[in-house]
This record gives structure tokens, sequence and C-alpha cells, in this order.
């Protein structure tokens, strides 16, 4: 690590810390992500294995934030840590959003934001990856040139893989979608597109739109808004593992809750937090929607 400079700790997550840095050679300000090894059989962190081989074979599309090289380092205490080298990018959704404070974000921007967001997710569910951990502190945004990207692979993973039930403790809660909270053994890529719905909703009413402080009040949260599924709604929801007996809500309209949203965005918002998974609009004809007629794609 002695060809990189280190400015300061820019972030402190569950694994790891990520360092702002400069390579003294080119003077190319890096984000620097140390993970310790975990000292058994297993050697280094499954969430940074997969991040690693995810982000090699994805980090070259545009709206997903570069890997530029991978080190394993070892302290003089003997401790072992693989540092992740990604390009540096100054903010993420999060602080975006945070210091526009009482001022809106322009509709033309949030346009431009999701369809990029549409952009990074449909090349990931087009190589076989759901990310998992979709919300604003994983999104980072270039300010400069207006560029949105995907960070934080961790708990992504290959839905080509053959595998079983998978672990329902991914999303952050406030944009886990509702399959995940209800503990559905089998869930793909629409739990990605409900994350980004809450996304979207949350840029247009600039605080998030669903906001429980646990799993269950989480669940009731959206079904006060969306209304209880019923199995019209969700065909075989009543037989997932957390359903229990609800309260009977009726659905309000969305419009309500995004008033500053044209009918074309709440359109698009509503087919993204569709109860049901198989009818959840994908990224790809997200992209195709009437809502990004007036976009200029080609900027992209």
């Amino acid at each position: 690590m002695d060809d990189y400079e280190i400015f300061d700790t820019i972030g402190n997550g569950t694994y790891g810390k990520v360092y702002k840095a400069k390579v003294k050679n080119t003077g190319q300000i890096v984000a620097i992500k140390k993970a310790k090894l975990e000292r058994d059989e297993d050697g280094i962190a499954a969430t940074t294995l997969r991040e690693i081989s995810l982000l090699r074979m994805l980090s070259q599309n545009l709206n997903i934030v570069r890997l530029l090289d991978v080190k394993h380092l070892k302290c003089n205490d003997g401790r072992l840590f693989v540092c992740l080298i990604f390009e540096y990018v100054d903010c993420d959704l999060r602080d975006y959003i945070d210091k526009l404070s009482k001022t809106k974000m322009p509709q033309m921007l949030i346009k431009s934001f999701m369809y990029q967001l549409f952009k990074g997710v449909s090349y990931c569910h087009g190589h076989g990856v759901i990310h998992r951990d979709l919300k604003p502190q994983n999104i980072l945004v270039d300010k400069t040139r207006g560029l949105l990207k995907l960070a934080d692979f961790g708990l992504g993973r290959s839905f080509f893989l053959p595998v079983g039930a998978l672990t329902h403790n991914v999303m952050t809660l406030w944009y886990r979608a509702p399959e995940v909270l209800l503990g559905v053994v089998q869930y793909s890529i629409p739990v990605d597109i409900w994350s980004l719905g809450c996304i979207f909703a949350e840029m247009s009413r600039m605080t998030p739109l669903f906001r429980g402080d646990s799993e269950i009040g989480q669940l009731l949260c959206i079904f006060r808004q969306l209304g209880t599924p019923t199995e019209d709604m969700w065909p075989g929801v009543s037989k997932s593992r957390n359903w229990h007996s609800y309260p009977e809500w009726k659905p309000q309209k969305l419009s309500l809750v995004v008033p500053d949203m044209e009918p074309s965005g709440v359109d698009l918002l509503s087919n993204m937090l569709d109860y049901d998974p198989a009818k959840r609009i994908s990224a790809k004809e997200a992209m195709q929607h009437p809502y990004f007629d007036d976009l200029d794609k080609s900027q992209y």
C-alpha cells in the first residue's frame, strides 16, 4: 500500500472501512475499501469475495462503480486484509438528497437519475446478478458529470447458479421488497425493482416512502399505502412464511404521496411497486416507459 497516500476515512461499515486516497505516481484519487480477512478455513469473507467477483464482471459499465485493483495486505501484527481499489466518487445519493434540504429535486434530474439506475440495474440483471441492497447510500453521484453509479455489491449474488432458499437478511428495511419481508422462500430480480421504486418516490418526495421501524412495522407501512394484499392481487401471498391476519386496508392513491410527479411517472412507480413480483416491471422494460419519452437518452 506504499503506492497510495491515504487522506481520510469516508465510510465505516459492517465489512470494513473505506478511505479516500491518492495514487502517488499518477495523482489519481481513488477509494480504498479495506476488509479484514476471516481467521478460519474460509479465508476471505464471503461478502468480500462476492463483491470482487461480481465487480470484476460488471464494473466496465458506466453506471456501476469501477473496481480498479485488488490487493492483499499483511500488517506488522500479522493481521490480513484485502483492499479493493475503486474509482473515487465524492457523493452518494443519500448525501445528495440531504444537502438539497428543503429544495426539491428538479423533475428532469429525477428522470435522468432514474434512467441511469434502470440502465445499471438492467446490466446487472442481464448478467445474472441481483444487487439486493439498493438504497441511496449505495448509489454514488458524480456531480460534475451528472452520472449515477451502483456501488456496494457485498450482498449481491448470481441467480444463474443453482441455489436453494436465499437469505432474507438483505436490503435496508425501508427499501426491502414485501416478498422478502414475508419470508417468501424464492425471490429474484424484482426485489431490486421494488427498491428502485422506493428510491424513485423518495427523490420526488425528498423523504422515504415507507419508514417502518421493524419488519412487521415496514409491512404495515406498505399495506396502509398500497392496501393489504389479497390472493387476487398476489397469488400465493397468504401461504408466505410470515403471513398473518393483517388489518384489511384499502389502497390509497399513489399520486397523493408523490404530488409533484407527472402522471406517467406515477404509472411507472405503480408498476415498480406491484405486489406480485411476476407482474413488477423489469429494468429493461422500464427504460422504454413513456415517462422517459422527453429524455435525451443519447447522452447515456
